[in-house]
């Protein structure tokens, strides 16, 4: 492995999983090797074309003109992939994606000692490490290969450092406090089964409490291993966390689908001019047009691409969050049915079923969509608030003007709630009470997550529960329709309040292949097929095999940010569901047993339609 090569992830895996700041493991030369996944400033050393200059033809550029001015950048540029010279050999040059060794301390399993990873022996061009002794003890024929610790310490703001041995263990006085130390296993299954030792002053202490802060008494360096960043100013409290936790990243990525008038032929081929045609005003627009001699080659008049251009930049005017949302709202609550060639965007409206038009105004079959995530930021020790949130971990020393995405295409069905309906439901006054309780609980957790200086970036509303429960619902039982694993489908939720009132959810599938997806869940969008399959998806929510813990909200006493749900009846994979599985209640979609008129659909599920 002459070029320290670690392995492959999947493309999609660089901006959810394993983005920038995430560990990764891997097994290259025979040997177990952790890394953390480099920055955005190191995606350039091993890419044949830097940043996204659309002058070049980067391959890996992709455009949204609406989320790129929300997140405030001219483009997104997609991870790279090793194209193959013949089967089994990359070219000899080809871009990737950089890892930087972590935890650098590493413990034989034989010998039990932990040091640095500087400490072990290696082979030129190998990245894994392994224990001299030990190795030249068995015989030398097979190297015993040096694993990764299984501890390491964080802070709220995302930073990440090796675990302090040599606080942990105490060293007697007049210690030096060199390496290697010893950890070593008595048989136990607990933390306190685990001691760590000095060989020598003789200082032991077992691992118990080492992941309660009360324990750890140590203030954040500031470390960001994954960045060529010594270190940033931080006053936070470290607390330690196994190095696999799934609480360790939380990836933040937020997405948006390619709608009218940005699907149309005008837009599409002036994507990568959108950036700049923003910054100029109308006198030096048209001289940046007519020295690219743009007008000529769109067919258009100088007058009438002006005019184009003015209309569409008046589109991204003020685009939050809220008003991205409310644009897709639109347009899939448009009658119009949408096809043409090349678009990103098809449509088709279908009709409700008689026995749900009180609850349910409108359903439409998504036969084409375009979606692009954006890697904005991640995490630790818990999920992201939004793109606001303080406690986002950087991903780059230096701003560039672009973000890491994911471009996909698929299909899906839409479902509007009747609007008077739900606004006659969320008045009532157990209705709000019960959503109250989550949303007092979630501005708890804000508070405590941050130091309460601004408000929580939302309302949990009755109106966002309901239809987040009613979407995770839907996604398993048409996972099971059209044969879907549970990680293909994904939620979107249109729950917003005045101005921008909505009510809506779609439940989608998209690939990164070009294909998208063969129309199995675009079918289910019939109106007698999705009326079974919704009045099936109900009538589960009745019962649990958790209840009556479930209903009753004892299961989640332990999560307060989540009613009546648990992994029996509502909770679903992480990569389905927008808001890391928080924010749910079947109570409010069927009712209970003692309060059958809590939910929003429980007379559908008593007649049995």
């Amino acid at each position: 492995m002459p070029r320290n090569e670690l392995g492959s992830i999947r493309r999609s895996q660089a901006i959810s999983t394993f983005g920038p700041g995430a560990i990764i493991d891997f097994r290259a030369g025979g040997g177990p090797v952790s890394v953390i996944a480099a920055g955005l400033d190191q995606w350039d050393e091993r890419s044949q074309q830097a940043g996204i200059d659309a002058g070049l033809g980067h391959p890996q550029t992709i455009y949204e003109p609406r989320l790129q001015e929300l997140l405030g950048v001219q483009g997104f540029r997609l991870p790279p992939v090793v194209p193959e010279v013949a089967p089994g050999v990359p070219p000899p040059r080809a871009d990737s994606l950089i890892g930087v060794r972590f935890p650098d301390i590493l413990q034989c399993p034989d010998c039990r000692l932990v040091q640095p990873s500087g400490r072990w022996n290696f082979d030129p061009g190998n990245p894994s490490r392994y224990c001299g002794p030990c190795s030249s003890a068995k015989g030398g024929r097979h190297r015993i290969f040096t694993v990764p610790v299984r501890y390491v310490v964080v802070c709220k703001r995302g930073h990440i450092e090796d675990f302090p041995w040599h606080y942990w263990v105490q060293h007697r006085e007049g210690c030096a406090k060199q390496w290697p130390l010893h950890l070593e296993g008595t048989g136990g299954a607990g933390l306190s089964h685990f001691i760590l030792s000095c060989p020598k002053c003789g200082a032991q202490r077992s691992m118990e409490g080492c992941f309660s802060e009360e324990t750890l008494h140590l203030s954040c360096s500031g470390r960001t291993p994954w960045l060529r960043l010594e270190r940033e100013d931080c006053s936070e409290k470290l607390r330690a966390l196994q190095r696999g936790a799934s609480n360790i990243y939380f990836s933040l990525v937020l997405s948006a689908l390619s709608i009218p008038p940005w699907t149309d032929s005008l837009r599409q081929r002036l994507a990568s001019r959108w950036a700049d045609l923003r910054t100029m005003d109308e006198k030096r627009r048209a001289q940046y047009i007519e020295a690219l001699d743009l007008h000529t080659q769109l067919g258009m008049s100088l007058e009438s691409l002006l005019k184009a251009i003015e209309e569409t930049l008046a589109d991204l005017d003020g685009c939050d969050e809220s008003r991205l949302r409310w644009q897709e709202y639109r347009q899939l609550t448009s009658h119009d049915r949408r096809f043409g060639e090349g678009t990103e965007f098809e449509i088709l409206p279908t009709e409700v079923p008689a026995a749900m038009r009180p609850w349910i105004s409108r359903i439409v079959r998504v036969t084409r969509l375009r979606e692009v995530r954006a890697f904005v930021g991640f995490t630790r020790v818990s999920p992201p608030s939004g793109p606001d949130d303080p406690r986002i971990g950087r991903i780059q020393v230096v701003r560039h003007n672009w973000l890491p995405a994911m471009e996909n295409r698929g299909e899906g069905v839409f479902l509007e709630l009747a609007p008077e309906a739900i606004t006659r439901w969320e008045t009532l006054e157990r209705v709000s009470r019960k959503a109250a309780k989550l949303d007092q609980a979630y501005r708890a957790s804000w508070a405590q997550r941050t130091d309460g200086s601004q408000p929580p970036p939302k309302q949990i509303t009755p109106r966002f529960i309901l239809l987040h429960s009613m979407a995770h619902s839907l996604m398993k039982d048409l996972g099971l329709e059209c044969g879907y694993s549970s990680t293909s489908l994904r939620e979107r939720i249109y729950a917003g309040t005045p101005p921008h009132t909505m009510s809506g959810i779609l439940v989608y599938t998209s690939t990164a292949d070009s294909d998208g997806t063969l129309g199995g869940l675009a079918r289910q969008g019939e109106g007698e097929t999705l009326g079974a399959t919704l009045a099936r998806s109900l009538q589960s929510l009745r019962w649990c095999s958790s209840d009556p813990l479930c209903i009753e909200g004892v299961r989640s006493l332990s999560d307060p940010l989540n009613g009546a749900a648990c992994h029996a009846c509502l909770l679903a994979s992480e990569t389905s569901c927008e808001e890391f599985n928080c924010f749910l209640d079947r109570s409010l979609v069927v009712g209970t047993l003692s309060e059958p008129d809590l939910g929003f659909m429980t007379a559908i599920v008593a007649t049995g339609n």
